[in-house]
């Protein structure tokens, strides 16, 4: 009954911040930015275990450090450190389950991706003499490419939407804030953001649902 009301609260908070961001209160910003996720949390919390319960415990931990670097991401290496520590969670918890090898195509799609932004975000990073921050955000970007990979080997399209969307908003965030001002920033970066831990999120359902299906 829970998760039948979750959903649409998740999507009215979620596309309320996106929206209708400068109406909101400078003073509560940051506490209508995190609801969304601790709906989605709670979402996935609420899910019976019937699913991995590895993936199911990794992909809260992921989820609940993601919500944590929303919050802290004012102090940009802070919430930047706290996305990757929840990045390194969805990978370990997309490692559980290997039921597909990932296409030639989508190899070369990805290390040209991560090639191509390296040299373009990190190289202008470089240029402006902040070494620490450049190979910050080539450690990141290695490290979401890295989820992306894993997510296509587990053969869940909820996974896989969840990490693509993931890495299109941290690209469109590292351009926007190192390179050139992209327009429609917040609301481009803040949708596929909601929207691949959402997707995430619900790859626990689909785990859960698919296993359920199998014990019957």
């Amino acid at each position: 009954m829970l998760k039948k009301w979750l959903l649409p609260f998740i999507l009215l908070f979620g596309l309320y911040y996106v929206f209708f961001f400068t109406h909101i209160q400078e003073n509560l910003q940051l506490v209508f930015k995190v609801i969304p996720m601790i709906l989605i949390i709670v979402l996935a919390t609420t899910t019976k275990a019937a699913s991995i319960p590895k993936y199911h415990r990794l992909v809260i931990i992921g989820l609940i450090f993601c919500t944590i670097g929303d919050y802290t991401l004012q102090w940009f290496l802070v919430g930047l450190t706290s996305f990757l520590i929840g990045h390194i969670f969805y990978i370990f918890a997309f490692s559980t389950v290997n039921e597909r090898q990932v296409p030639a195509w989508a190899k070369i799609s990805l290390l040209s991706y991560g090639i191509g932004m390296a040299i373009w975000v990190a190289g202008t990073v470089f240029s402006t003499g902040d070494i620490i921050l450049g190979l910050a955000v080539i450690a990141y970007m290695a490290v979401i490419l890295t989820m992306g990979w894993t997510a296509i080997r587990t053969g869940s399209t909820y996974a896989t939407i969840g990490a693509l969307l993931f890495i299109a908003s941290d690209s469109y965030l590292s351009i926007n804030r190192f390179v050139i001002v992209l327009p429609f920033s917040h609301e481009v970066i803040m949708l596929t953001y909601y929207s691949a831990q959402l997707f995430i999120a619900f790859s626990i359902v689909q785990y859960s649902e698919s296993r359920s299906k199998v014990l019957q």
